[in-house]
């Protein structure tokens, strides 16, 4: 008798795996998850460097309900918030203002303060979803969408489930809003001397799809590929670029390229090239202003 009751479906759900097969599974919507942070919200609501066909969008919207709770318009906020007054006091989360431990380990939190504050999101949302859907359950009942997904993996894997529930409810709050957030602006490499403090925390983006390259990202923050270097890989370009053969997603804008010509006398190309780049450095410097992307 105790042997049919661990053996029901209520214990071991209606999907039963060798241990190795949750923690893969683990990894599959966590992943998922990751990349609808980082085109989604990100790249394509954030920054407009790309446009998604309606379907991708809303499955992607549906997603993060579901697996964080996190409203669009408040994450859309926040970040344009962190560009706009980068490594100020009035940066929700830069760990040279609140310091490296704090971010890395309290970044949800920080999160969390900044997304309360009905000015900010109203300053800094434009643009952003406001339908039905958005206004009368996604933004009204963002805790259901995370209550469902507890019970769903329960009947699914059993308590195997709500183990690969706690994983996900942590995922993005210690890789997204502490790593990059904190890591991202103290740790690392820099391709560019941008004002504020971004780093490439490592150059294959493959564990936070790309938004390990963050002193990239800051250089142009409107270029959907983060990647810059030939050496770099960015893995959300890579899905990107996937979503594009498929009709599904078009690219807006593209950071250039650095290209080095060895010329023996000075030409109309290069006298263009050199005022176009004082143009850029008087742009971010002195107006705060993002570079002109191609």
């Amino acid at each position: 008798m105790f042997e049919n009751l661990l053996a029901s479906p209520w214990l071991t759900g209606l999907i039963t795996l060798p241990w190795y097969g949750y923690i893969l599974a683990a990894l599959a919507l966590t992943h998922v998850t990751i990349v609808s942070v980082t085109l989604y919200l990100h790249r394509h609501q954030a920054h407009r460097a790309l446009e998604l066909h309606p379907a991708v969008a809303h499955f992607f919207r549906f997603w993060l309900w579901l697996t964080t709770g996190m409203v669009t318009r408040e994450w859309v906020a926040v970040h344009r918030k962190h560009h706009a007054r980068c490594e100020t006091p009035e940066d929700p989360h830069s760990p040279r203002v609140k310091g490296i431990g704090t971010v890395l380990w309290q970044g949800a939190e920080l999160y969390q303060v900044a997304a309360a504050q009905p000015e900010l999101v109203e300053q800094y949302s434009h643009g952003t979803p406001d339908d039905g859907l958005e206004r009368h359950l996604y933004r009204r009942h963002p805790v259901l969408g995370v209550a469902l997904l507890l019970v769903l993996q329960f009947l699914l894997f059993g308590f195997a489930g709500l183990a690969i529930w706690a994983v996900q409810m942590l995922w993005i709050p210690f890789w997204a809003a502490g790593v990059i957030n904190g890591v991202g602006h103290w740790g690392g490499y820099r391709n560019f001397e941008t004002t504020d403090a971004s780093r490439n925390i490592v150059p294959w983006g493959l564990l936070v799809g790309g938004e390990e390259l963050h002193n990239n990202h800051h250089a142009f923050a409107s270029s959907a590929r983060f990647s810059n270097r030939w050496w770099e890989l960015d893995l959300g370009w890579g899905y990107i670029r996937l979503l594009e053969v498929l009709g599904l997603a078009r690219v807006k804008k593209l950071a250039p390229r650095p290209v080095l010509l060895s010329k023996d006398q000075v030409d109309l190309d290069t006298v263009r090239a050199v005022v176009l780049g004082r143009m850029q450095v008087m742009a971010v410097r002195g107006y705060g202003l993002q570079p002109a992307t191609a």
